[in-house]
């Protein structure tokens, strides 16, 4: 049991992070997450909405892409060779001397180990060699070799045979559920997810072998040539094996000079060799930050030159400033007071020369007199300032503020600036002393040479090791035409004989695995067919035909129920029913990613896919819809029961001709 577990943990795959640059509709850098949990908790789905022609298909072309390069199988590719597909692929505003890449992160196990791994592919337009940059991450640190066996590696977790098993749209679904027996594409991964390709290609094998034994009885002249061939492979073969063990040694070797490289410079800059190194750099920046503290101290002290330490006694001059105006009112008052006064008198002088009666006259003196305006005599005169320096006191409180405000910038930039230099004056203290930083210096250069030469030595060996293995490879395709590498020629008749048994035996083999595997899958596909169907006594049973893949339709009492009889919606519940049954019996725990999903299907047929298909397909589930098949209520409905992990909206704008990723889909959630 526990072994089962792991083997199915290690053929688990999910995408985490997709990152499309200058890719098809999508100009500049945009990062999209598709890791399918929500808050922590595992929520399949990944929801992109878009219209048609607004990228859609172009996100589907570009896991494809990023996973297969020149064998991906992409919808816009049609015959063009590898070249010119991507320079077809890049964003037409993009700058010319920007490139083109996608990235794609996903996790599995290796060795009982969840790994991620990022794949990071990358072109200009017009690419050199028609071909792509492929690198390999593991986290932040590029896997060579892994680069190197890419094709291999892929093969072995999503084979590309398989893929379109996975990652599907609903043109497929509908040409699949169109046609009596699958296409051959289909066909081909049938083949591939169970397993019966290697059965085929034993007996495929055998022939050949057969064909070549009989050959090499039948001409001496090729048995000679064969002899030499196998001479020759032989000395292919040592010189091949001598070059993979010199290169396995020097590879150790450069992976110890490169640890030992690290841990002399971690040396270098822990004992203060690095700043030792930027010592006049560091002593010349700390004389210009000395000289900029220099500076703003001369500006401090303009400013205590100037009127800003009046501050101290700023409440003093405020009462100066309020006495000397009081004063100034009332001196003010008292000569216009004298002025009317004399003004007065010379007014009732002028009375009495008229020879006004005595009686009037002092009825008119009491009026001016009530009239004269009183003022406050009991005002003490101490600071008796003219208007002039009034006003220059005025100016000085007035302008207390502004210098005040300017005095605690100039002292913060002080502050910052003597901070500054103080951890420039920290680093050189603690540089290494001229003969350390020699020494630290001299090993930490050995360490770097001595990497360097062995990448030399590394990139030479790879050379001459894929010389060699092209040169093996040649030989042994030569050698192809005449037999197998240490097969007993003398017991050629015998091995044709016995090759007639296994090959019947084999191809009884094979009858057998294709009808036990399709026994499995025929559960497999009834039952999901019978789970997403609404009328679930229509069928009762689903059968497959051993030689084309086709399927027979059964109901309960065992009658044949003709396809025909079954609508467009249904028909298409079959074919993902169908794709559905592969994928559980491969026992690939693979990303499903489906363009287009429910295509024309009605309202019932719908609900059953949004309800049963769609959270259960897989553990990661990307859907590509339009806003005319994931509607409001289908979208709302996947969110209350927990299904969506993220929701994007590929927003295309027709003036541009530009697709940017946004978050949320048609409808907004409101919650």
């Amino acid at each position: 049991m526990f072994l089962a577990v792991l083997r199915v943990l290690a053929l688990t795959v999910k995408f985490l992070e997709l990152v499309l640059q200058n890719f098809g509709p999508y100009s500049g850098r945009q990062v999209v997450n598709l890791s399918p949990t929500d808050d922590g908790e595992l929520a399949p789905i990944v929801l992109f909405g878009g219209m048609n022609g607004g990228g859609k298909t172009t996100l589907m072309d570009a896991i494809r892409l990023a996973l297969y390069g020149h064998r991906a199988q992409c919808s816009t590719r049609g015959t063009l060779n590898y070249g010119d597909f991507l320079t077809q692929c890049v964003n037409r505003h993009a700058p010319p001397e920007e490139t083109t890449s996608l990235e794609l992160l996903f996790e599995h196990v290796v060795d009982d180990r969840l790994v991620k791994y990022r794949i990071v592919r990358s072109w200009t337009r017009d690419p050199k060699d028609g071909k792509d940059k492929l690198g390999i991450l593991d986290r932040e640190w590029p896997d060579l070799a892994l680069a190197e066996t890419w094709d291999e590696y892929i093969e072995s977790l999503l084979p590309l045979g398989i893929s379109n098993l996975f990652l599907f749209d609903g043109e497929q679904v509908k040409e699949l559920a169109e046609l009596d027996e699958p296409p051959p594409l289909v066909v081909s991964a049938i083949k591939s997810l169970l397993g019966l390709e290697l059965a085929e290609q034993l007996a495929v094998d055998l022939e050949i072998l057969v064909n070549r034994k009989r050959k090499d009885l039948a001409n001496a002249e090729q048995r000679a040539a064969l002899e030499e061939i196998e001479q020759r492979l032989e000395q292919c073969l040592i010189e091949f094996n001598e070059l993979d063990r010199s290169l396995k040694q020097l590879t150790e070797q450069l992976d110890r000079a490169i640890v030992l490289e690290e841990k002399a410079i971690e040396i270098f800059r822990a004992e203060g060799g690095k700043i030792a190194g930027e010592k006049n750099r560091l002593e010349a920046q700390l004389k210009a930050e000395n000289d900029k503290v220099d500076q703003q101290r001369d500006r401090v002290r303009e400013l205590m030159a100037g009127s800003l330490p009046l501050m101290m006694v700023r409440s003093l001059l405020e009462k100066a400033r309020r006495q000397g105006n009081e004063e100034r009112r009332i001196k003010t008052a008292q000569l216009l007071r004298e002025s009317i006064e004399q003004r007065d008198t010379r007014l009732l002088e002028q009375l009495e020369l008229l020879e006004i009666p005595p009686m009037k006259v002092e009825k008119i003196r009491q009026f001016l007199a009530e009239e004269t305006p009183d003022l406050d005599g009991h005002l003490e005169r101490w600071l008796d300032l003219d208007d002039r320096q009034l006003d220059r006191l005025s100016a000085i409180l007035d302008g207390l503020d502004a210098q005040v405000s300017q005095s605690r910038e100039v002292r913060e930039t002080l502050r910052k600036l003597k901070g500054k230099a103080e951890r420039t004056e920290r680093q050189i203290a603690i540089a290494a002393p001229p003969e350390d930083y020699n020494r630290l210096s001299d090993k930490m250069n050995r360490s770097k040479e001595e990497r360097q030469r062995l990448e030399n030595l590394v990139a030479v060996e790879k050379h001459k090791r894929y010389e060699a293995e092209e040169k093996l490879l040649k030989t042994r395709k030569e050698l192809a035409t005449y037999g197998e590498e240490h097969i007993d020629r003398g017991n050629a008749d015998r091995i044709i004989q016995m090759s007639k048994q296994v090959q019947e035996t084999l191809a009884l083999f094979r009858e057998r695995l294709t009808l036990r595997k399709l026994n499995k899958l025929e559960i497999e596909v009834t039952e999901c067919f019978r789970y997403l169907l609404h009328k679930s006594n229509l069928v009762h049973r689903v059968t497959i035909e051993a030689t084309d893949f086709s399927l027979s339709l059964f109901d309960r009492s065992g009658q044949f129920v003709p396809k025909h009889r079954l609508s467009a919606g249904e028909k298409q519940l079959l074919a993902i029913s169908f794709l559905w049954g592969l994928a559980r019996v491969s026992e690939r725990l693979l990303p499903v990613a489906i363009d287009t999903p429910l295509g024309r299907l009605d309202s019932s047929h719908r609900q059953n896919l949004i309800e049963r298909y769609f959270p259960a397909a897989s553990e990661q589930v990307i859907l590509l819809s339009t806003d005319t098949e994931i509607q409001e209520e289908e979208v709302k409905q996947l969110r209350d029961c927990g299904a969506i992990a993220r929701e994007y909206l590929l927003d295309y704008d027709p003036k541009t001709q530009k697709t940017t990723v946004r978050l949320g889909y048609f409808w907004p959630d409101e919650a």
